[in-house]
């Protein structure tokens, strides 16, 4: 469950001849074998973010990056509300090591993983003390990190970008209801702040309704004149294609073998 937070999109433009560009990040990944299958195999570059140690997390993401889809870390991070954060989850009680041994090995429990973002983190994401071991970790591997922006106050993209982690944020939820109403209207405001300021991130859930709306409206884009990239090809575009990391720069990602819920 996510609470929805509005504000200004903080895209850079793009430069002259590319496309009002947007990237989808769908959430929630693991739990929903259908409709992860249907999101891995449809054409578009979708991003998709996984929960770690999941039933159906270490399939779906080998299934996603063989069809061209780049893959996240959800990481479950401490609500304002008290909701249950399952395995993997970062809680406001936890010390620098605890924090950082969960967050590596959830890192390692996902398969070809290149960026993370946080799954609710309503709680954590305003805590300076957490999100500065939490990026100190993530500072150390190629991945980019991404504020779903649960909480106005969050301060996860500041500090991401203080350990200059690759960072963006989140502009829009499409599917915070899940009638098709709703995900069009959000859909639609998605692509206006993407012609506005040159780009714009949405994240999405694995729901029906959801999967249903995207695999009818993506095709769509071109005729519109809109692009969709990945969260990294994003990164790029407004970054004048510059690269995320040099050769040898980082701590490759030792993968292991993940347990299951």
């Amino acid at each position: 469950m996510t609470s929805v937070v509005t504000g200004p999109a903080v895209a850079k433009p793009l430069s002259d001849g590319i496309p009002p560009t947007i990237a989808i990040i769908i959430d929630d990944m693991g739990h929903n074998l259908r409709e992860g299958e249907r999101l891995a195999n449809l054409d578009q570059p979708l991003t998709l973010a996984f929960l770690p140690y999941r039933r159906h997390t270490d399939a779906l993401a080998r299934l996603a990056h063989s069809r061209d889809k780049e893959i996240m870390l959800h990481v479950p991070m401490a609500n304002t509300q008290n909701f249950s954060l399952g395995p993997g989850g970062l809680t406001a009680d936890m010390d620098e090591k605890s924090v950082t041994t969960t967050l590596r090995r959830a890192l390692q429990s996902i398969p070809h993983v290149q960026g993370v973002n946080n799954h609710m983190g309503s709680l954590l994401t305003q805590k300076l003390r957490p999100m500065d071991w939490v990026m100190k970790e993530l500072y150390r591997y190629p991945v980019y990190f991404v504020d779903s922006r649960t909480i106005a106050s969050s301060i996860a993209a500041d500090t991401a970008t203080a350990y200059q982690i690759p960072t963006l944020k989140r502009d829009v939820f499409l599917d915070h209801e899940q009638t098709e109403a709703y995900v069009d209207r959000q859909f639609r405001e998605l692509i206006r702040l993407a012609k506005e300021n040159g780009s714009a991130v949405g994240i999405a859930h694995p729901h029906t309704v959801t999967v249903d709306y995207l695999e009818k409206h993506l095709p769509q884009l071109d005729e519109q004149g809109i692009a969709i990239a990945t969260v990294s090809g994003l990164w790029a575009m407004r970054n004048n294609n510059q690269r995320m990391f040099a050769e040898g720069e980082k701590q490759t990602i030792r993968p292991a073998f993940a347990k299951k819920d």
